[in-house]
C-alpha cells in the first residue's frame, strides 16, 4: 500500500513507520524534520509544520498524488488536524487517527465502552493540559470524522509502553526495580493497570488498514487483568534483581506530597479514577489486537533503556533521593504504630 505518516518518528509513529516498512508498503512522511531526522534515510520526506506549513504537502496533492491510507499520529489541536483532513479528504480514501482514551468524559465507570460519552471543554482553548488533553482529542476524533464519514479508523489507545519511549512513564519501573534493593510501591498490590506495547499497537493499527477497516476502537490492553503486584513482580523477574517492595498507603503518599502518576508512574487514586485501567477493550480484541509477553514488552524496554546516556533527566518518577526520604519515614512511622509496612526481605522469601 502507499502510505501517508503524519509524524511518523516519535514512539508510535516510529514504530509504524518500522512495521509499514517491514511489511513493504510504501510510505511517505510529513513532518517537521525536527525529532530523529535521521530515521529512515531511505523514505520519501515532506517537510512542513501542520499548523499553517503545509504547503509541501499541498503540492503533491495539487499534482493529483494520493495514497492508500493517511496515519495520523500526531494531532492534538481540533484546527490544526482540520487543515490536514480538509486537505487530505480527495487524496486518500482511508484516514487513520492515533487518539486516546482520555477523551472518555467519565472515569469513575468501569468498564468503558466505545460508545460512552466523550470529554468536552469547558472554555474554549487550544493549550494542552491535563484537564484539556482528552477533550482536545475528542474534537480532533470529530474533525477525522466529518472529513472521512465512513471511511475513518479512530484507535484509542491507553497508555503506550515499550521502547523509544520518551515519557519514562512506563520505563520508571523496570528500570528502578533492576537497580534493586527496597523499592518504594504506591496503593495496593492489586490495583489494575492496563498497558499497550507500541509494537503491538502499530502492527495491529497497519492491519486494520491494510483490511480498510473503519470505526472506533479501545486499543488497550492485556487481554486479562494486570495489576500493579505483577509488573513490579515480573520486573524483578526479568531483571534478575533481588529488589523488595514497600507498598505505602495512598493517603501517606499524598499527605507527603507525591503526585500520583508523574512522581510514580501508573499509580492513579480516588473513585474518579476508578475506571482508568479498566477500559473494554474486546471490540479490539475481537478485531485481531494481540499482545506479547509482558515479560517482553520489560525484557525490550530495559534492553533499549540501557543505551541511553545514565545522566539523562528522566520525565517522570521520584529521585532515589526522595524515595529513600519516604521510606524513611514510612518506616518509622510504622516502627511508632507497631505495623509491617514491608515485603519480606528476599532471602526471608527463600526459606
Amino acid at each position: 500500500m502507499k502510505l501517508l505518516v503524519l509524524g511518523g518518528t516519535v514512539f508510535v509513529g516510529r514504530h509504524i513507520v518500522e512495521t509499514a516498512l517491514v511489511q513493504e508498503h510504501q510510505v511517505t512522511m510529513f513532518n517537521r524534520g525536527e525529532s530523529n531526522a535521521e530515521l529512515f534515510p531511505d523514505v520519501e520526506k515532506l517537510t512542513g509544520d501542520r499548523d499553517g506549513g503545509l504547503d509541501a504537502l499541498a503540492a503533491q496533492v495539487e499534482q493529483g498524488r494520493k495514497w492508500d491510507a493517511v496515519i495520523d499520529t500526531c494531532g492534538y489541536i481540533p484546527r490544526i488536524v482540520k487543515q490536514s483532513v480538509e486537505l487530505l479528504k480527495d487524496a486518500t480514501e482511508h484516514y487513520t487517527f492515533i487518539s486516546t482514551v482520555s477523551v472518555y468524559a467519565d472515569f469513575s465507570v468501569v468498564g468503558i465502552m466505545e460508545d460512552d460519552p466523550l470529554a468536552r471543554l469547558e472554555t474554549e482553548t487550544e493549550e494542552i493540559t491535563g484537564e484539556t488533553y482528552g477533550a482536545l482529542k475528542a474534537l480532533c476524533e470529530w474533525e477525522v470524522q466529518q472529513a472521512f464519514p465512513g471511511k475513518a479508523l479512530i484507535v484509542r489507545p491507553g497508555l503506550i509502553v515499550g521502547p523509544h519511549d520518551p515519557t519514562d512513564r512506563f520505563t520508571y519501573w523496570p528500570r528502578r526495580v533492576a537497580q534493586g534493593g527496597e523499592v518504594l510501591a504506591p496503593g495496593k498490590p492489586h490495583a489494575p493497570v492496563q498497558i499497550i506495547d507500541a509494537r503491538d499497537l502499530a502492527e495491529w493499527t497497519l492491519r486494520m488498514v491494510t483490511t480498510n477497516r473503519n470505526g472506533i476502537y479501545n486499543a488497550v490492553g492485556p487481554e486479562y487483568p494486570l495489576t500493579m503486584q505483577e509488573v513490579l513482580d515480573t520486573s524483578r523477574r526479568v531483571s534478575g534483581s533481588l529488589a523488595r517492595f514497600t507498598w505505602m498507603r495512598p493517603e501517606y503518599l499524598l499527605d507527603q506530597g507525591v503526585e500520583p502518576w508523574t512522581d510514580l508512574p501508573l499509580w492513579l487514586h480516588g473513585e474518579e479514577y476508578a475506571g482508568m485501567d479498566s477500559v473494554d477493550n474486546s471490540k479490539a480484541i475481537a478485531a485481531g489486537l494481540k499482545f506479547r509477553s509482558l515479560e517482553q514488552t520489560i525484557g525490550d524496554t530495559l534492553g533499549w533503556d540501557d543505551t541511553r546516556p545514565e545522566d539523562l533527566e528522566r520525565r517522570a518518577g521520584i529521585s532515589r533521593e526522595r524515595e529513600e526520604e519516604l521510606l524513611q519515614a514510612w518506616h518509622k512511622s510504622a516502627k511508632f504504630n507497631g505495623e509491617r509496612k514491608s515485603e519480606p526481605r528476599s532471602e526471608e522469601r527463600r526459606r
